[in-house]
């Protein structure tokens, strides 16, 4: 008789195969214009099946957002592990950085950093894209919400606290990556992001 994968391993093969497929997309929309890529082809360069892709994505446009949810899920979890007495908005901006800081990782790690920095730009010019994004960010905003919940003591579905912060840790991420993207010059982006929490957790008070 076959052993039965465990929940968690389950869970976490399936967003492994969905973040592969994820940047086979990007990959390809970068290297060859969005109008050149096929899903047969992204299925191909993720060595699946046509038939494993449609299992987790409609089309290349989910395909690529789904970059924007992993990324929101990898926060969440992260916020999880923080100490509890630590003060919430400490724990978020570290978690935060951990995942978009691409100076203090390595490898593979900074590759992904600069793939999903990629892929925004491809969001931002590809209309065919615009209404995934929108999608993705729902569902990143839930997924940070119920992390903040479990933080917090508070229900995501009755409580306004936890969407609250979760559209705030959204909002002061994308403030950030935006500011990056569109500067003369270059800006870290651990730079810009540290601005950001920092006068989020200052209060926003007047420069």
């Amino acid at each position: 008789m076959a052993v039965e994968e465990a929940p968690g391993l389950r869970e976490r093969k399936k967003r492994e195969t969905r973040l592969a497929l994820s940047r086979a997309a990007i990959r390809l929309s970068i290297e060859r214009g969005w109008d050149n890529v096929t899903v047969e082809a992204i299925a191909a360069e993720a060595n699946v099946s046509v038939r494993t892709f449609r299992n987790y994505f409609a089309n290349k446009a989910e395909a690529i957002a789904a970059s924007h949810v992993e990324r929101a899920l990898r926060i969440a979890d992260e916020l999880r592990t923080r100490p509890r007495d630590e003060p919430l908005w400490d724990s978020i901006a570290d978690a935060v950085q951990a995942q978009y800081a691409a100076g203090k990782r390595s490898g593979a790690e900074a590759e992904d950093d600069r793939r999903w920095r990629d892929a925004l730009r491809l969001m931002l010019a590809e209309p065919a894209l615009h209404g995934e994004v929108v999608k993705a960010n729902a569902v990143a905003q839930n997924a940070l919400a119920a992390a903040v919940a479990e933080r917090t003591g508070t229900d995501p579905a009755r409580d306004v606290y936890p969407q609250l912060v979760a559209a705030v840790i959204g909002a002061g991420t994308a403030v950030a990556v935006e500011h990056c993207l569109r500067a003369d010059e270059p800006i870290p982006l651990a730079r810009a992001l540290r601005e950001v929490f920092d006068r989020i957790r200052a209060g926003l008070p007047v420069p």
